[in-house]
């Protein structure tokens, strides 16, 4: 089973800690499931976008890329879904 490396941008580090604690923990978590499968049940694809996608969790989204021929998941925002799509 090939596993992907996950990346983050800086913006996200910065999300994160402003995430309360138990919703980081629910993130990071989907986060880290997605080096076994990127793509995983309930993602969508970003519309206008070749390799942008979305999963929830809870009211948080987390926007992230996929490089399959790299084999990386490039985080590339986490925030509230009322905000997270603003300057994607």
């Amino acid at each position: 089973m090939l596993l992907y490396e996950i990346r983050y941008s800086h913006r996200v580090k910065k999300e994160l800690k402003n995430t309360p604690a138990s919703q980081r923990k629910r993130i990071v978590s989907k986060i880290q499931g997605l080096a076994k499968s990127p793509r995983p049940i309930g993602c969508e694809k970003i519309r206008g976008s070749k390799s942008s996608y979305r999963i929830r969790v809870g009211t948080y989204r987390i926007i992230y890329s996929i490089y399959d021929q790299k084999l990386i998941v490039f985080v590339i925002k986490v925030g509230h879904r009322r905000d997270v799509y603003k300057k994607l």
